[in-house]
């Protein structure tokens, strides 16, 4: 919201008292004087006029989570465990998971409560890079590689894939680096060729790694410098 809005929301301001104390630098967001209207005040920030406390803003919080195989990203399903369920925190119904992963796929996950940091991570346009371990039925040739690089048409979306990079690994397992998410979009890939993914585990999201030290439905909260990565 922005702020000329958000005081003017208040009962003690009205719009010209809110202009007076954003001419007259009265205001102060995160311990920063703000004479900007259009400064965004979200549910994180604390304000201030006068001394006085117009809102305490509550904490953001940032979790890397080592998602397990058999588990559902979302944060209630009726029949089987959801990634919150790994979770032991206060005030989880606040949470939300930053991307998606499929039932059997593992792997790198983020779970927030800051709406805009999770856009930034999901939202198409900032081609954020998410690199996955892939194993596979079949052989995998070069020719994976040459197409996925291309782009492969899916008839459902009507749509052409970005291109991707692969990386193979060994006859059948490759590293795989996609900027899209499309539903079931890397097995799908490989369905192209007919080939069967037996495994898969998300790496990386962006510049951040999952951490090594992270074993299957561990968790840790992120450090401030992986949290301005996005």
């Amino acid at each position: 919201m922005r702020l000329d809005r958000f005081l003017s929301n208040l009962p003690q301001f009205n719009r010209k008292q809110v202009r007076l104390l954003l001419i007259e630098k009265r205001v102060q967001v995160d311990d920063q004087i703000i004479s900007d209207p259009h400064h965004e005040v979200r549910a994180f920030s604390r304000v201030e006029c006068d001394g006085q406390l117009l809102q305490v803003g509550k904490p953001a919080r940032y979790f890397m989570l080592h998602k397990p195989t058999g588990c559902v990203s979302a944060t209630q399903d009726p029949h089987h465990p959801t990634v919150l369920d790994l979770l032991d925190e206060p005030d989880k119904d606040d949470l939300h998971i930053a991307g998606r992963l499929d039932f059997n796929t593992s792997g790198l996950m983020l779970i927030t409560n800051d709406g805009h940091w999770s856009r930034q991570v999901t939202q198409p346009e900032t081609k954020l890079p998410k690199v996955y371990y892939v194993e596979t039925e079949d052989v995998i040739t070069d020719a994976y590689a040459v197409t996925f690089k291309q782009g492969i048409y899916f008839a459902f979306e009507d749509l052409t894939t970005q291109p991707a990079q692969l990386h193979l690994l060994g006859p059948r397992c490759a590293r795989l680096s996609i900027v899209e998410g499309r539903y079931h979009q890397v097995k799908r890939m490989f369905g192209y060729f007919n080939n069967k993914v037996v495994r898969l585990h998300r790496e990386r999201i962006g510049s951040l790694n999952l951490d090594e030290q992270l074993a299957p439905g561990q968790y840790r909260s992120l450090t401030a410098q992986e949290v301005e990565l996005f």
